[in-house]
C-alpha cells in the first residue's frame, strides 16, 4: 500500500502546480487577413505566449521584419506602365 501512495505522490509532483508567474497564453483572437504570408506571420505571434517575457522581444522583431518586408513587396511590385506622351510636333 505503501507504493500506491509513492506513485501517487510522484504523479502529483510531476504535475507543474500553478505559478501565476509562468507564461500563459493570452488567447488574442487573430483574424485571417487572406495573405497567407501575413497570416503566417500573426500565428507566429502565438509563440510568445509560452515563453518568458525575456523571449518576446525575439519573436516580436521577427514578426515585425516578416510584415515590414510584406509591405515593401507590395511598393516593389510593378504598377501599370506609366503613360506616355504621343509628339504630335517637334518641341520648341
Amino acid at each position: 500500500m505503501s507504493e500506491s501512495v509513492s506513485e501517487a505522490r510522484s504523479v502529483t509532483a510531476a504535475e507543474s502546480p500553478y505559478d501565476p508567474a509562468a507564461p500563459a497564453p493570452l488567447a488574442v483572437p487573430r483574424t485571417p487577413t487572406g495573405n497567407a504570408a501575413v497570416d503566417a506571420l500573426l500565428e507566429r505571434l502565438a509563440d510568445a505566449d509560452h515563453l518568458g517575457t525575456d523571449g518576446h522581444m525575439e519573436v516580436y522583431e521577427d514578426v515585425h521584419r516578416g510584415l515590414r518586408d510584406a509591405l515593401t513587396a507590395l511598393d516593389a511590385r510593378p504598377g501599370p506602365p506609366a503613360p506616355t506622351r504621343h509628339p504630335t510636333a517637334a518641341p520648341q
